[in-house]
């Protein structure tokens, strides 16, 4: 029997399904709610679909087999960095991000010193195949200088160096909210440039790197806009120092931030490719393939729960390699509480290599071509950075606009926007905001994270989704006494279970031991379990039903027992009387958490 006919009956057991009928599915799933219910926005303003039809399209053949493995560089000690890299580099990385203090991917930390460079690298062979990525702090000179003098001393033929500069004064200043004079910053980029290049390095010597507005809390259209336009800056920057544009492209490379949203982030690396191509031929030039390299984003990083970032950089490396990164580094598991050890190095490491090795994601060119919410998605982010970068050329370019002030003012209010969203935990944070563990263990690090103080505008200063709630559990672990909550869970299990449970993981988020217990029918029981538990504060936790028939009379009841009190719930048209019954406020989904957490540690 031909293979064809032994297929046969599989593909009658499974006809094609019409969109009419996933709809009429969803629609009974709503119970009567409308399918605009499952539609999500974007922070670009773009709407994201829940079905999408097929898409034509062809694998564009962005990357040929796997991308480059990176590991970081950034031990302040030249001897314990070039101990961990040599690590990686035995044991599956092919490359080296090496991090200078004060550069965007320092974390805190990274060389501080540039004639450190030579003892950090000692026997690490760059002609070796290696890719290096430079992350450079604002005065790049003193780096540049050592790797240049090390190349010399060695031997080496630039030629057969895979060497990523970096330069990128327009990112410093950005980042710094410096003043910069570009006519004066940018001829002196092109003539370092043509050095770098008179040496016999001719690619990767300026950096376009969208990580900055990333860390800041930006969009991903922010994100392209921002790369885009620094791109095309350092191009004109070069031709008016007289280098051709076809070799000035090729002295640039791209950076970008992967985080864990993984549609938009394989969208976000897929448009920067086509953006970037559509000015090649607005400049006369026929398109090329650019050399783009992705970081697991610091915005994403968590204190709390820490382990949680596993996930978080598995999905982002995910997304970073089907989206067509050239190379990718992962930041370790414990970035965000200080320097990583080599266990958290290694799992670092290993994340690349099992989706590389075992899963084979390198294997096939642009996997996302055809998918109809993958193409719609990179249209959208194509068409919204472009109009941003339009934007920005309108301004007179990336340094008119950052001088400005205008775009940092728009990064800063996408940024408001998502702390609002954290806030209210419609963007959950496992492990901070969502699904708390208060009793987790500490995990190791080399060295603790430094304090950090917030920048303030104009500067794009980097900072952590989390960052808040992580406050308010350290200042309710500062306490002599960790603050609890009692879960005055009022009628059977079944009526309290959820809004018991939902209790708990709210007020865990800062800090509080919520103090659970099997329920109760006696109003008089529950108020004296409060009592006996020595808590000032509790929540009333049950069912609409239950609340009706009991719910006034026990919130009195715990009032006067000197209860600080919660309800579970929103307060719908009884709320007047809920107050009046002794009620301090409601905890439902989509309320500012934040702000009740910060109430309710005060009245702790």
């Amino acid at each position: 029997m031909a293979a064809s006919e032994q297929a046969a009956p599989f593909v009658d057991a499974f006809p094609p399904a019409a969109e009419d009928q996933w709809r009429h599915k969803v629609e009974t799933a709503l119970k009567g709610a409308p399918l605009q219910k499952l539609v999500a926005k974007t922070y670009d303003g773009f709407e994201v679909q829940p079905l999408y039809p097929r898409a034509a399209g062809k694998p564009r053949a962005f990357r040929a087999g796997d991308w480059s493995i990176i590991a970081r560089l950034d031990h302040p000690d030249d001897a314990a960095a070039n101990e961990l890299a040599l690590t990686d580099l035995e044991n599956g990385a092919d490359g080296l991000q090496i991090v200078f203090a004060g550069s965007l991917g320092a974390c805190g930390f990274g060389l501080t010193d540039a004639a450190a460079l030579a003892g950090a690298l000692k026997d690490i062979h760059l002609d070796a195949g290696l890719r290096v990525l430079l992350d450079l702090p604002a005065d790049a000179d003193a780096p540049v200088k050592a790797l240049l003098d090390l190349a010399a001393a060695r031997g080496y033929d630039p030629a057969k160096l895979d060497i990523s500069f970096g330069l990128d004064p327009l990112g410093a200043a950005a980042r710094s909210g410096a003043a910069l004079d570009w006519t004066k910053a940018g001829a002196e980029l092109a003539e370092q440039a043509k050095a770098l290049a008179a040496i016999g390095f001719k690619t990767g010597l300026i950096c376009a790197d969208g990580r900055v507005v990333h860390a800041a809390g930006g969009s991903p259209g922010q994100e392209l806009a921002f790369t885009l336009a620094s791109a095309l800056a350092a191009v004109r920057a070069l031709e008016a120092a007289g280098v051709e544009l076809d070799a000035a492209r090729a002295m640039i490379d791209f950076r970008l931030a992967a985080d864990a949203d993984e549609f938009l982030t394989i969208a976000k690396f897929r448009a920067l490719r086509r953006l970037w191509a559509g000015v090649e031929r607005a400049c006369g030039l026929e398109a090329k393939p650019i050399r783009l390299h992705g970081e697991t984003a610091w915005r994403m990083m968590t204190r709390r729960d820490p382990w949680v970032n596993l996930l978080r950089a598995t999905v982002a490396v995910f997304s970073a390699g089907l989206g067509g990164a050239d190379s990718i580094s992962v930041l370790p598991f414990t970035q965000a509480l200080g320097l990583p050890d080599s266990f958290a190095r290694r799992l670092a490491r290993n994340t690349q290599l099992v989706l590389l090795e075992e899963s084979n994601l390198g294997k096939v060119a642009d996997p996302a071509a055809g998918a109809g919410g993958l193409e719609a998605l990179t249209d959208e982010l194509v068409g919204g950075g472009y109009a941003l970068f339009q934007d920005i050329e309108k301004a007179g370019g990336l340094a008119k606009a950052l001088a400005g002030g205008a775009l940092q003012a728009e990064i800063a209010k996408t940024a408001a926007e998502r702390a609002k969203n954290v806030a209210r935990r419609k963007e959950p944070l496992t492990g901070a905001s969502e699904f708390p563990d208060i009793h987790e263990k500490a995990v190791s690090v080399l060295l603790p994270a430094p304090a950090t103080a917030a920048a303030p505008l104009p500067a794009l200063a980097p900072h952590r989704a989390a960052e808040e709630f992580e406050a308010l559990r350290d200042q309710a672990e500062a306490s002599a006494a960790r603050p609890r909550i009692f879960l005055a869970n009022l009628g059977p299990v079944a009526a309290f279970t959820a809004r018991a449970t939902f209790a708990k993981n709210f007020f865990e988020a800062g800090g509080f031991e919520a103090l659970g217990n099997d329920g109760f029918a006696d109003v008089a029981a529950l108020v004296a379990a409060f009592k006996a538990s020595g808590a000032k504060l509790a929540v009333l936790c049950s069912s609409d039903a239950v609340y009706g028939e009991q719910g006034l009379e026990t919130a009195r009841a715990l009032a006067a027992a000197g209860a600080h009190l919660y309800v579970a719930g929103r307060a719908g048209e009884l709320e007047a009387q809920w107050r009046k019954a002794g009620v301090s406020d409601f905890v439902f989904v989509g309320a500012d958490v934040l702000a009740q957490l910060r109430e309710a540690l005060r009245a702790a």
